[in-house]
């Protein structure tokens, strides 16, 4: 995915909740990540998702922070405020106890891009590490099928 971003000259950013930055660290493991990836907000709080990643209240209070209104609404917000051509989001419950009423593993990713957003819905299986590392497989794979021409949405 990195070496699509880097032959079409695009940059990505990462906005995470339920994976607390093992996003970001997947992309930074990965040698020359530094030719695209630009940084990435964690956002656990949802005030931080509110007020850094500009996710509107209204999708917080109809929605919920573990939506696909808003895995798209965090993408969207870190790809503007770090100037990045694509971006992904994680949210969702890692477990071991339910929130906002959904199971373990209920989970969306956001991917942002320039034609705009789109979102995945995830139901995972696994105790809380296992749906923390599939969470940011399925991220990362959602956005290299969306620049590879193989997901519908963004192009």
């Amino acid at each position: 995915m990195l070496d699509l971003l880097a032959n079409r000259h695009e940059t990505l950013a990462t906005a995470e909740s339920l994976t607390g930055g093992r996003l970001a660290s997947r992309v930074t493991t990965v040698a020359g990540a530094s030719r695209v990836y630009l940084g990435g907000v964690v956002a656990y709080a949802t005030e931080v998702k509110r007020h850094h990643l500009g996710v509107p209240a209204e999708v917080v209070e109809t929605h919920g922070v573990i939506s696909a209104a808003c895995a798209g609404a965090m993408a969207q917000g870190v790809r503007e405020r770090l100037g990045a051509d694509w971006a992904i989001s994680t949210t969702g419950v890692a477990g071991p106890e339910d929130q906002e009423g959904q199971p373990p593993g209920t989970v969306f990713v956001g991917v942002a891009g320039p034609a705009g957003v789109s979102a995945v819905s995830l139901e995972l299986a696994g105790d809380r590490t296992e749906v923390q590392e599939r969470t940011c497989d399925e991220a990362i794979t959602a956005l290299g099928g969306i620049l590879r021409g193989e997901e519908p949405g963004l192009r």
